[in-house]
């Protein structure tokens, strides 16, 4: 059966009894139907904290063939409740892009999904929806003041803000708005980002509450005068009614898995241009609610862990507790050089060449001093010989893997994995980030580039520095560097696969976000405005004869 096929046959339970799980009372909770509900803020003030441990779930640098990063989350999760453990999973919510795109949904696979599948990937509860209106609110916002006089004096070069929607759209990469006459305003050049790629997307997965979320709106960098000063939104008094559309969505979703364990689904911001974790809300949420939370970081560990630990935990104060590293042998087999069309041929040699990719990942994880296991996620393919190759490698780096079988078998088959991680989590934790608050901008960069991609060089020409030196002028010296590149590889050519070493990294340039706190780095050719592959996914998605929706993921 497909994904959604079984999440149509999920035995789902009320929504309210999901929550009696976690102790939340009905009237805490404010239901989507019957199967979905946010939490109440009232509610989350009054639930005292626990000493909860916090797992995270990364994988090795993606490929075609296929990780499992939200499935092994998800199965991990029911794992650790088969074992009789409280657990919760804390999960991004999907974006349109993707569902109507390449990737698919983001509601995990097999035996281990959330459910209801179908909601979750397409409107969900909105909050999409309420983040794309606060963002495009500010945009209208700025063009209304520079119509009706610009008494700030903006210039309209040096708007930064861009309009965003959460489709996949290449033809809103570059625009002109404002045309038609004097009626309709200056026209000027512009730009989409996809929803998720929006400050605003960063600013609500950040934020700890409304109060800080108002804080953060007001404080982003919307454009500069012709004497390059800033104009923030809160110059524009356009925190107070985007506040006021990100209310609601900013209480957490509460859903299940297929197994009726509760999971927690809320913000997602992309993890190849921003840092690629669910909210901070969330999360904490999850920790006062549960003795084991399970989350997970975007794409590879170089990507979403980094992120995870140098931005969302430093940020939120948050201390992980053990990671699990999601490997499959196909994707190390892809990594060892083996073609897409060849994964089912039985290569151990491959996944031994693969293990390079792997073993970078490791050293990477144990720079910030948690402790780690493998994860293999078990393919129908794997040979006998291939699965005894890579557990073989991996414990002559000192790391134990564990087969799970969740996508065929749901919690059922990561019971061992769930073992082994509460085991991981009550061991010796020496937790830090990459590197200190106090250190310029560019040494940021520059230790990542060289201790997590291996690169023996930044490459950032004049201007680029003069930037990141403006930034530190204006007091922003102290912000954590987020680093937009492609996901596909440990440097910015996708095509290089394994672990390449002394690589050059160019940085294209530089982002202020002022409001999320933190300077975007862009390097190499990433978009923030995706486009659609020559056959999308959107092609075989429909509603059949029963009204049900076919064709998702």
């Amino acid at each position: 059966m497909s994904d959604i096929e079984i999440a149509r046959k999920a035995n789902k339970k009320h929504i309210k009894e999901i929550a009696s799980k976690l102790n939340i009372q009905d009237n805490d909770l404010r239901a989507y139907g019957p199967h979905i509900a946010k939490i109440d803020f009232k509610s989350i003030k009054n639930i005292p904290k626990k000493k909860s441990k916090l797992i995270l779930v990364t994988a090795i640098t993606p490929t075609k063939a296929g990780e499992g990063k939200t499935t092994t989350s998800v199965g991990l999760n029911d794992g650790l409740c088969k074992i009789g453990k409280q657990s919760i999973v804390c999960l991004r919510e999907p974006s349109l892009g993707p569902s109507f795109g390449m990737k698919g949904g983001a509601a995990g696979g097999g035996y281990a999904q959330v459910v209801p599948m179908e909601h979750i990937n397409l409107h969900f509860t909105g909050d999409f929806h309420a983040i794309t209106s606060a963002n495009n609110l500010l945009a209208s916002l700025i063009d209304n003041h520079i119509y009706w006089g610009n008494k700030l004096d903006i210039d309209v070069r040096r708007v930064l803000l861009k309009r965003c929607v959460d489709l996949n759209d290449r033809a809103l990469r570059e625009i002109t708005v404002n045309l038609g006459g004097v009626a309709n305003g200056y026209p000027r050049q512009d730009e989409f980002n996809i929803t998720v790629a929006s400050e605003v997307m960063a600013i609500f997965c950040l934020a700890t509450d409304l109060k800080d979320l108002e804080k953060r709106l007001g404080n982003i960098t919307v454009a500069y005068t012709r004497d390059k000063k800033a104009i923030l939104a809160k110059d524009l008094k356009a925190e107070g009614p985007m506040t006021v559309l990100l209310k609601q969505a900013l209480m957490p979703n509460l859903v299940q898995t297929l197994e009726n364990n509760p999971a927690i689904i809320h913000g997602g911001p992309f993890a190849n241009i921003a840092h690629g974790c669910n909210s901070v809300i969330a999360t904490k949420t999850s920790l006062r609610l549960s003795d084991y939370v399970i989350t997970e970081a975007g794409f590879g560990a170089d990507l979403g862990a980094e992120k995870f630990f140098d931005i969302k935990c430093r940020k939120a104060e948050l201390t992980p507790d053990a990671v699990v590293l999601v490997a499959t042998i196909r994707a190390l087999k892809m990594h060892g050089g083996v073609n897409k069309d060849d994964l089912c041929k039985e290569n151990a040699d491959a996944v031994k060449s693969g293990m390079s990719n792997l073993k970078r990942h490791i050293s990477n994880i144990k720079k910030f001093g948690l402790p780690i296991i493998i994860a293999i996620n078990h393919f129908v393919t794997d040979t006998d010989n291939e699965m005894k190759t890579l557990q073989k490698e991996c414990a002559n780096l000192g790391v134990e893997s564990v087969p799970c079988y969740h996508w065929t078998k749901g919690g059922g088959g990561a019971t061992e994995l769930a073992k082994k991680v509460v085991g991981l989590a009550d061991s010796k934790n020496t937790f830090k980030v990459l590197y200190e608050e106090k250190i310029s901008l560019f040494d940021k960069i520059k230790t990542i580039a060289t201790k997590i991609y291996g690169a023996k060089d930044v490459v950032a020409d004049t201007k680029i520095r003069n930037q990141l030196k403006q930034f530190e002028s204006d007091g922003y010296g102290h912000f954590p560097v987020c680093i937009a590149k492609t996901q596909y590889s440990f440097s910015t050519d996708p095509s290089l696969k394994g672990a390449p070493l002394n690589h050059s990294m160019p940085i294209r340039e530089v982002r202020l976000s002022s409001g999320a706190e933190f300077i975007v780095v862009v390097c190499g050719e990433i978009m923030t405005m995706p486009g659609l592959p020559r056959v999308p996914a959107a092609n075989s998605i429909r509603l059949n004869d029963d009204g049900e929706i076919e064709g998702l993921f």
